[in-house]
């Protein structure tokens, strides 16, 4: 959701009289408009409008007021809990968008912009709430920034989380008629009694992961150097791994997986004792971090295949597997550890909600390290 400020036109002051800018060579000249700068003030208000159906779609019953105030407002039912903590997370989709610009195609880096704030959220137990967007762009075009603003609508609608305010900015002069940068930040709650975390881990525990949608949005700016540069691949190229007469470009904006409504009824079902968001930094720089110093996470990459996308990237640049892990979720986009007596039956939960998921590794005394082992399948 966006909103924009009226300013008054120029030319009149008080007491009624007209006032006009001066100069002493030519005398009176035309006023100068915010338009003349590059920005358009009447093109915020119809992205605006256009926005206003998908944004109500996501209101929940806290959310008060209507769009257009200078600040969203939620009423916090702090009666359903005993010591409610707030969360915050803010994020982007970061170059992913180039790609989205070079096809004409906006309404799906929303929903990645979406996954990358609430899943982040949900690592600690936290319900999302509501998120606040922000969109900087060259030129307010309306129906671009609504594809745009229609994406992160659905993407909080995903998550259960409103879409409960936020800014468009026009940039003339800083970005190009044609880009734009998006980023948003999010607010969830959690009891403070059932926050996740590195001391709930003990030695024992299963890891289970969850399948990514593919890159989810993270390593586009290696993804572009190795494909679309040295790889000199187009957009329009039809991958026959892909399957689906799938282009390169159509895989490349695949949208990034929101796991969070997922794994909140995961943690109502099952004993939950962490749970780690693969984002920048691939799986043993995320998984580490819920990690406590007295145990090691052993996971064996001969428990799945990643995406056909993964081996395209690796091939292509020539791109070591350690670079590769780090970079790159390689095809889990979450993990959670769960106790090794509700491993079954978190499997067979997330199966019935339909997320492909398996049991990746295990907890094991060591110094608060990630142990990757074994290898992937290929071909």
């Amino acid at each position: 959701m966006t909103h924009v400020t009226e300013r008054s036109s120029a030319g009149t002051s008080g007491g009624g009289r007209n006032r006009q800018p001066w100069t002493s060579r030519t005398g009176r000249k035309r006023t100068v408009t915010y338009a003349d700068a590059g920005v358009s003030i009447h093109a915020g208000e119809r992205a605006v409008e256009l926005l206003k159906s998908k944004v109500h779609r996501t209101m929940r019953p806290e959310v008060m007021g209507d769009i257009g105030g200078f600040a969203g407002l939620f009423r916090l039912d702090v009666g359903r809990y005993r010591n409610p903590i707030l969360a915050s997370s803010t994020d982007g989709v970061g170059t992913k968008l180039v790609i989205a610009q070079q096809l004409d195609i906006h309404d799906t880096v929303g929903i990645d912009l979406v996954a990358m704030v609430v899943d982040d959220l949900v690592a600690c137990g936290a319900e999302p709430l509501f998120l606040l967007d922000y969109i900087a762009c060259g030129e307010v075009v309306p129906d671009k920034v609504a594809e745009i603003g229609a994406g992160i609508a659905d993407g909080c609608r995903y998550a259960g989380c409103a879409l409960l305010g936020g800014e468009t900015a026009e940039h003339p002069g800083v970005l190009r008629p044609d880009e734009y940068d998006v980023s948003a930040t999010g607010v969830g709650v959690v009891e403070e009694s059932e926050i996740l975390g590195r001391d709930r881990v003990e030695v024992g525990d299963v890891v289970i992961a969850m399948r990514s949608s593919g890159l989810h949005s993270n390593g586009f700016s290696l993804v572009r150097h190795v494909l679309l540069g040295a790889g000199r691949m187009r957009l329009d190229t039809v991958v026959d791994d892909f399957g689906r007469q799938r282009t390169l470009g159509e895989e490349l904006l695949t949208p990034t997986k929101i796991y969070a409504r997922d794994c909140l009824k995961l943690i109502e079902e099952c004993e939950v004792r962490a749970l780690a968001h693969v984002t920048g930094g691939g799986i043993p720089g995320n998984l580490v971090r819920i990690l406590p110093e007295h145990v090691d996470a052993v996971v064996n990459r001969s428990t799945w295949k990643p995406q056909p996308i993964f081996e395209l990237v690796q091939a292509k640049g020539r791109i070591e597997d350690p670079e590769m892990e780090s970079t790159f979720n390689m095809g889990v986009g979450m993990f959670a550890i769960v106790s090794a007596a509700d491993a079954d039956r978190a499997l067979a939960f997330l199966a019935g909600r339909g997320i492909e998921s398996w049991q990746a590794g295990e907890v094991i005394e060591g110094t608060g390290m990630v142990q990757m082992i074994g290898q992937h399948t290929r071909g």
